[in-house]
């Protein structure tokens, strides 16, 4: 028998103690990932990390190698949404997004990640969880669990890899809302990435998903920087609050004779910023090192390297600008 049939709410609650195992309302089981579902009345933020910890902790020899996730249910959640867009492909957005989720998580926020790239999904390779498949209760999906326990969802998940989608405007629009609707759980934070320029995803989402605030990331290039813009006017047009924008593949250093270069210029999304009056999150370099650990599923953000203290120091900007209100 295996570990999926004999794992059941009566078998992890036996292995905790009483005060806890009476929170334990439902365990769920999925290829390479354990979900408890744990009652989380009265718990404040701190209670529920240490009950989280207590958790993961206890069960370990039950996980098998497993991820464990924990969603708390019983008091309403406020979850906050935060768009990442680009005005063209190519600029490294995706990249950014899971970077940013990895640096959110370590500092404590409890993140999830939609990808609402439709057409050209990437997040199941960049966080490591390509070969999942959500299930669902009822018409609703339940999230799988990426790189650094982050839950997530994306159209990867839901179709055969490698198939093209051609969908039109409605069918795009009914995909997206599935992976808004999903049992988000104790989120209080999902970074959506968003498809590159203006179209279908973005309006639908505007209509009926409204951001609480919006990042733009872009290359120094002129004609980045341009396309950039056209995506802040879209947020502008529909109330969403623009964080800020930031600078990705912002100069190069040869690994070889240590020579340093800007390929894609220097400095642009700063002025540009400047210009738009709204605020400069910080600049990503072009390195090899982020494409190798985007490639592997394990974003660079999850180690201490001069990359991801650039990305911490981004996501902590963004956090303080949802904090202070300006989202």
């Amino acid at each position: 028998m295996t570990q999926e049939e004999t794992l059941d709410v009566g078998k992890v609650r036996a292995a905790l103690r009483p005060g806890l195992a009476d929170r334990v309302a439902a365990v769920r089981v999925r290829e390479g990932a354990i979900s408890l579902v744990v009652e989380g009345t009265g718990l404040d933020a701190a209670a529920r990390g240490a009950a989280e910890a207590e958790l993961k902790e206890a069960l370990n020899d039950l996980a098998n190698g497993k991820t464990i996730a924990v969603a708390f249910m019983g008091e309403r959640v406020t979850r906050r949404i935060v768009a990442i867009g680009s005005g063209k492909g190519g600029v490294g957005k995706s990249t950014v997004t899971a970077n940013l989720a990895v640096a959110l998580k370590r500092a404590g926020v409890k993140v999830g990640v939609i990808d609402a790239d439709i057409y050209g999904p990437s997040q199941p390779i960049l966080l490591k969880s390509e070969d999942m498949k959500p299930e669902a209760e009822g018409e609703t999906l339940q999230p799988v669990v990426g790189a650094a326990d982050i839950p997530m969802l994306s159209m990867g998940h839901l179709v055969n890899k490698g198939r093209a989608l051609a969908w039109r405007g409605p069918m795009a629009g009914r995909a997206l809302a599935q992976l808004f609707e999903a049992n988000w759980g104790d989120a209080e934070l999902l970074l959506v990435d968003l498809p590159p320029g203006t179209g279908d995803v973005q309006i639908t989402m505007l209509q009926k998903f409204r951001p609480d605030g919006a990042v733009i990331v872009s290359t120094p290039q002129d004609l980045a920087l341009a396309d950039a813009a056209r995506a802040g006017s879209l947020f502008d047009q529909g109330e969403v609050p623009i964080l800020g924008l930031i600078e990705n593949m912002a100069g190069y250093v040869c690994p070889h004779c240590g020579e340093a270069s800007d390929p894609f210029g220097s400095g642009g999304v700063e002025r540009a910023a400047g210009r738009l009056d709204l605020p400069f999150l910080g600049r990503i370099p072009l390195s090899l090192a982020i494409r190798e650990a985007s490639d592997a599923g394990t974003p660079i953000a999850l180690g201490d390297t001069p990359e991801g203290a650039a990305y911490r120091a981004i996501a902590d900007r963004i956090s303080e600008a949802l904090r202070t209100g300006a989202a």
